[in-house]
């Protein structure tokens, strides 16, 4: 998908070791800190409602176009490749294995019937489908393309768009749970969603991303 050449797999290891080195990244946000940085400054002000945050890259070139096809141009077969991406990310495997249930973020119907399918919950399903619930996180209000408010507008359109599955909260009760989306970037719709995990009594929260935005 990167290099054009006559695929085997759709990332091939030479385009995944130039494009997707480790990089150093904040424990809680995964925003890219200097070597030697464990957690950024607004995480140690402010903790977030992530206990972890693992993204395989930065939103840059070439991610940056692979996920917006991915998304946004009906290339719903690219979830694999992205899955084996995150899956050489350090620390992924663990979470993966650690966790006890893995929660796709919902997409609301509106949005789920103009796309046609949920990107987070394909590549849930490639990472980890013996774990994954659709179920139990619930998307309740449609909010306005995250890329389209400031920060604070965004933490005000969440506010209440998030909630969990009355029937289904006392599965999350103590249990590991990891997060996925395909993209972070100032966080809140992820930390919306922690938030109604954490209030359903969630033991620890790792959020999953294909890219982190800079």
């Amino acid at each position: 998908m990167v290099c054009h050449g006559w695929p085997s797999q759709s990332l091939c290891e030479d385009c995944v070791s130039h494009f997707a080195q480790p990089q150093p990244r904040c424990l809680t946000c995964a925003l890219l800190l200097p070597p030697g940085v464990r957690q950024c400054g607004e995480c140690i002000k402010k903790p977030p409602p992530l206990d972890a945050c693992l993204a395989a890259v930065s939103y840059a070139y070439p991610w940056s176009h692979l996920i917006q096809g991915y998304k946004f141009h009906a290339h719903p077969g690219r979830a694999g490749a992205f899955a084996l991406l995150l899956r050489s990310t350090p620390w992924v495997e663990p979470a993966l294995e650690a966790a006890e249930l893995v929660l796709p973020m919902p997409l609301s119907a509106e949005r789920l019937r103009t796309r046609g399918f949920n990107q987070a919950l394909l590549l849930a399903n490639a990472l980890a489908p013996g774990k994954t619930s659709s179920q139990m996180l619930l998307r309740i209000q449609d909010t306005p393309p995250q890329s389209s408010l400031s920060r604070s507008e965004r933490l005000q359109a969440l506010k209440n768009a998030f909630a969990v599955e009355p029937l289904l909260a006392s599965q999350i009760k103590g249990k590991r749970l990891v997060l996925i989306d395909d993209v972070m970037t100032s966080g809140a719709t992820l930390y919306a969603a922690a938030q109604v995990l954490r209030a359903a009594s969630a033991a620890h929260i790792t959020g999953l991303v294909i890219a982190r935005t800079q």
